[in-house]
């Protein structure tokens, strides 16, 4: 197990996504964690992208010893959904950053997240899940041993009272591979879900994006770049304050779990109806006898997760 004066192990897997990478951001800039490597797969926009987009933001913090690693192009059963109309194109809409010059691992992502919690000792590797669950899943089929060797799961995920983002039943990263999803609620692995419910409440007003661009950085200015088309895009929308800021969420409580509270249920996915696929149902009142797996986050400090931010990001 690890001890508590040692830094957090993490392995990042994500789609950048503005909010992915604000995410990485905060974790590069956390002493309390240690990123063994940041895996990407395909989601808000294609694999090529989004392998390129975190290798962008590593060379960004100025962390490009940080290795990055792709994996899936596309879900387990079904076709590929991306999300170019949120994130732009390129998936990094906001910033014009280089093309990056650090190198992309030739180890598959599946390979590194398997190689990865075989070698660290058992519990000490906690994985932080920001977008599609495909990476996860193929990892748990490949060695079903990691199971019991991750410390937990913290993943951005999932619509229970606030419904979805993408259908009415059906947030984004479950929806584009429920199947996936359904594997890792299904793997036994401690899992803290980070969903709407929450992240809905964490939004980039104009004066919380504001507060990057006055960190006068190279770091701040592209966040509130990023920040500002989340900002401008639900605007008046869904939110009215802006939009919200999902993944660094999941950082943020493995940070400042003291942020966030939540209750021990049980998930399970649906996988079979076309009108609620990608659904994440919850027995809120156990009228099942399936077992708790997951802790589901209902509330969020906004204030405490965006000052959490400025803080770190003025240190890259």
């Amino acid at each position: 197990m690890r001890s508590q004066d040692t830094p957090r192990k993490i392995i990042i897997d994500a789609d950048p996504g503005q909010d992915d990478a604000v995410a990485i951001l905060l974790a590069l800039a956390s002493q309390e964690i240690q990123v063994l490597g940041v895996t990407t797969v395909a989601g808000n926009v294609q694999l090529a992208l989004t392998e390129k987009n975190a290798r962008k933001i590593c060379e960004l913090a100025g962390k490009t010893e940080t290795k990055v690693f792709a994996g899936a192009s596309c879900p387990l059963v079904r076709p590929l959904v991306t999300a170019e109309e949120w994130h732009g194109e390129a998936g990094l809409g906001g910033p014009t950053l280089p093309e990056p010059l650090m190198p992309l691992q030739k180890l598959h992502a599946v390979d590194f997240i398997v190689q990865a919690l075989m070698n660290e000792d058992p519990g000490t590797v906690s994985l932080c899940l920001l977008g599609p669950l495909t990476n996860m899943a193929l990892a748990l089929i490949r060695e079903p041993l990691i199971s019991s060797r991750i410390d937990q799961i913290v993943l951005m995920g999932g619509g229970f009272f606030t419904g979805g983002n993408v259908t009415p039943a059906a947030e984004f990263n479950i929806y584009v591979d429920p199947h996936a999803a359904d594997i890792v609620f299904r793997s036994g692995v401690p899992i803290v879900v980070m969903p709407l419910d929450a992240t809905n409440k964490v939004l980039t007003t104009r004066e919380r994006v504001a507060a990057f661009r006055r960190l006068g950085t190279k770091v701040g200015t592209a966040t509130a770049d990023m920040l500002e088309l989340f900002e401008r895009s639900d605007t008046g929308r869904r939110f009215g304050e802006g939009g919200p800021l999902h993944d660094p969420c999941v950082i943020a409580y493995l940070i400042k779990p003291e942020l966030f509270a939540g209750r021990e249920v049980n998930v399970s996915i649906e996988t079979v109806s076309d009108l609620t696929m990608g659904m994440t149902v919850a027995d809120w009142w156990s009228v099942t006898d399936r077992p708790k797996n997951a802790i589901v986050i209902s509330e969020a400090d906004a204030d405490g997760v965006f000052a959490l931010l400025v803080e770190r990001l003025e240190r890259l």
